[in-house]
């Protein structure tokens, strides 16, 4: 044995870190990852700039990155081979993931509250969307020659609709919170539960012996319920000191590791349980939602949802085959019409007997009427059981994924229609949530002694107010007398947009750190030119600073101060009460105009009191 390798075997490293020669790199290994990121970094922003979904734009790079695609050429093109993605199954974890996030994200825009209140569209609506839809689907595979086994599963897989593609396509369009929003969110969420049922019944039925199907179904179900009151109970009895722990080491690497940690860990509990990994995910940020942490984890998960939604995207693309529509062109064509016409003749209607208006009846019929993921599932497991031929799943496979890619323009298609069919009255009062995000808020930066009295006279004035504070321990403590704070750190814009800073009255910025405040400041200020910012300054040359940078009015701690005093010495020495306080808010003025003098480029931009009244 050489010196070298006796160095290697001790250290327990390489040995190609003591001058042997290094193995291969073998690139095949980053050849998928350097294709997605090449999508999300190249290709996508030009779709963008064409005007195409972001949503369409990434199928269509796995239509044509993916083995039915110019893949199918690498035989006789090898170098094709380096920017294409041969097999699919490579990328189906992190598909998975991103699906995942995409419901962990819902769960924090919702809470167990809000959806206790939605409970009626969930269980109502949408098991009358998958029944219905399903038995329709099911006699149109029985007149086509299927027999019933076969046309029953067939209409379960195709009755699923898109929970990913459908919540990203409204999330693009900022309609998550409309009626058409939450009534298609509904649907899919009870679509989400209906999966285990529905694949338990499909292998009861595919095994040769039904003797304690029943029995097995019961105890599964079980299983799951059981699963999920575990994950509820444990949630609130670890989350808040994870997220606490984590927070007051100021690392945002290890609050991103926790927020994965969170959505990686309840995803795969309830998959362990019998359920799927979005749902439990889902469960996660629900958890999460009544927390102080809610609004920065929002912040610190976006960017991942957003990339690994792509890569699901991408999966989707590269299912479609488009030799089968040679192989059943009248099949796939009419299937891939019929399908969603079908499912919007019966979506419609039903939204509107839980109180929606045509319009919205159309748009969510419209969306929800394509084909989904979990449809995926349901066939592959079928097609095991040998409940359905590889011909026939495939063709369902087929018109699922299709259908999917022309979500994008369908909901399109449904802004157009939906105007002509929606009245000017107001809907269903019972179907809207109320939505406090939409009430306009003082902004409060820190939360510190200063923050705390600033949140006291706002409450004294009944003016509405949103807290916003990087240490944990302090947000806890506020939390439990009841005030409205969170934890975050402001000077992130993203953080700033999930407050609501385009509705806001006004922020109160109350850090005694200079350069975070000076942060804040110039943050707001390129989010809103006519924001009212009010800013503590530590003296008078930081108070002119603020000024220069766009704070519309900035307090000096040591003016302050001195005025308090003097206030204090007059009253003491029976200067009667009136003057003195006349006299205070003269020099106060005059102090104030004297350090804006020191700042002359300065734009001082403040909400007028009139425009300010309006908003209150």
């Amino acid at each position: 044995m050489t010196k070298t390798d006796t160095l290697a075997r001790t250290t327990g490293r390489p040995a190609s870190l003591f001058g042997m020669e290094a193995a291969p790199l073998d690139i095949s290994l980053y050849k998928d990852a350097l294709v997605v990121l090449g999508a999300a970094g190249v290709v996508i922003p030009l779709f963008h700039r064409l005007r195409v979904s972001s949503v369409l734009g990434f199928m269509l790079v796995g239509v044509v990155v993916g083995p039915f695609g110019i893949a199918s050429l690498a035989p006789e093109l090898p170098w094709l081979s380096a920017i294409t993605i041969t097999e699919p199954a490579s990328i189906e974890p992190i598909a998975g993931l991103g699906v995942a996030l995409l419901l962990f994200m819902i769960g924090l825009e919702l809470s167990f509250e809000r959806l206790w209140l939605m409970r009626r569209l969930v269980f109502g609506l949408g098991a009358l969307q998958v029944t219905l839809c399903a038995a329709a689907l099911a006699a149109v595979a029985a007149l086509l020659g299927h027999d019933w086994i076969t046309a029953s599963v067939i209409g379960l897989a195709l009755a699923m609709s898109s929970t990913a593609v459908v919540i990203q396509v409204l999330a693009e369009e900022k309609r998550l919170n409309t009626p058409t929003g939450r009534t298609s969110f509904a649907i899919l969420l009870f679509q989400d539960l209906a999966v285990v049922p529905i694949l338990f019944a499909i292998g009861a039925i595919g095994s040769a012996s039904h003797s304690g199907s029943a029995a097995n179904l019961g105890l599964a179900i079980g299983q799951a319920v059981l699963a999920v009151a575990i994950i509820g109970a444990l949630g609130r009895l670890v989350l808040r000191p994870l997220f606490r722990s984590v927070a007051r080491t100021r690392s945002a690497e290890l609050f991103v590791a926790a927020c994965l940690l969170v959505v990686i860990s309840t995803g795969l509990a309830t998959a362990a349980a019998g359920l799927s990994m979005p749902l439990g995910a889902l469960i996660g940020g629900l958890l999460l939602a009544g927390t102080e942490y809610r609004r920065q984890v929002e912040v610190t998960i976006e960017p991942f949802k957003g990339l690994f939604v792509g890569v699901f995207l991408i999966s989707v693309g590269m299912s479609l085959d488009i030799r089968i529509v040679g192989a059943h062109p009248l099949l796939v064509t009419g299937a891939a019409v019929g399908l969603p016409l079908l499912k919007l003749v019966l979506i419609a209607p039903l939204t509107r007997v839980f109180g929606l208006h045509w319009g919205d009846g159309l748009r969510g019929g419209l969306l929800l009427g394509p084909g989904g993921e979990f449809g995926f599932v349901i066939v592959s497991v079928a097609t095991t059981d040998h409940l359905l031929s590889p011909e026939t799943a495939a063709v369902v496979l087929f018109i699922t994924a299709l259908t999917m890619a022309t979500i994008p323009l369908l909901s399109k298609l449904g802004d157009r229609l939906a105007p002509r069919l929606t009245p000017k009255t107001s809907i269903d009062p019972g179907l809207l949530v109320p939505d406090v995000a939409s009430v306009p808020r003082v902004i409060i930066a820190g939360f510190g002694r200063v923050g705390q009295t600033v949140a006291e006279m706002l409450d004294v004035h009944d003016i509405p107010y949103v807290a916003i504070d990087r240490d944990p321990d302090r947000v806890a403590r506020q939390r439990t007398l009841g005030k409205r704070v969170y934890f975050g750190d402001m000077t992130q814009t993203d953080l700033l947009r999930r407050v609501h800073l385009d509705t806001a009255l006004a922020v109160v910025v109350t850090l005694d750190d200079t350069a975070v405040a000076d942060q804040l400041v110039v943050a707001a200020r390129a989010e809103r030119a006519d924001l009212l910012i009010v800013a503590r300054a530590r003296d008078a040359a930081h108070a002119a600073h603020l000024y220069q940078i766009g704070a519309s009015d900035a307090v000096p701690e040591t003016i302050e101060a001195s005025l308090q005093l003097s206030e204090a010495v007059l009253v003491d020495v029976g200067v009667a009460m009136g003057p003195v306080i006349a006299s205070i808010h003269a020099k106060r003025e005059a102090l104030r105009a004297a350090i804006k003098a020191t700042a002359p480029d300065a734009q001082v931009r403040t909400l007028g009191r009139r425009r300010l009244r309006d908003r209150l």
